[in-house]
């Protein structure tokens, strides 16, 4: 499957908890992280989703917001990926930031320049990719 998102997370559906439109899938990574999805109830069924059944969630590099020094601040998007900042590639107005989990996954993000150079985005600075569920698109092998 080629797609332009920039972030291919594959993984296994850790846990499934439906509600009464959609439900919440929790697929665990490679390297353990976890990563959670809201999708309709209706796509839970057509993709045929179960605990144990290999899925692969897609986030469009822009979706992925970043901050550093968490320490105190909550939110309300589930998806918190602490990892290391492995590259920066600077262009006009965004740059492109790679942080690689512990578990060897890379997620990628688009941000301006600006909060690069304010959350002293820099390879071997320690980060947090945040993503909300909603922003998670899941699929399944063919």
């Amino acid at each position: 499957m080629k797609v332009s998102a920039r972030n291919v997370f594959n993984g296994k559906v850790r846990e499934l908890r439906p509600g009464a439109v959609n439900s919440e899938v929790v697929l665990e990574l490679a390297g353990g992280e976890t990563l959670v999805a809201v999708v309709t109830m209706e796509s839970v069924d057509s993709l045929k989703l179960a605990v144990g059944v290999e899925a692969v969630a897609l986030v469009k590099a822009p979706w992925v917001m970043l901050m550093t020094d968490a320490g105190g601040i909550r939110l309300s998007a589930r998806n918190c990926l602490t990892g290391k900042v492995v590259s920066v590639a600077d262009g006009a107005v965004n740059a492109e930031v790679v942080i690689e989990l512990a578990g060897g996954t890379k997620v990628y993000s688009i941000v301006t320049r600006d909060a690069v150079h304010e959350l002293g985005l820099v390879p071997g600075a320690q980060a947090t990719a945040v993503i909300k569920a909603s922003h998670v698109i899941l699929g399944v092998p063919a």
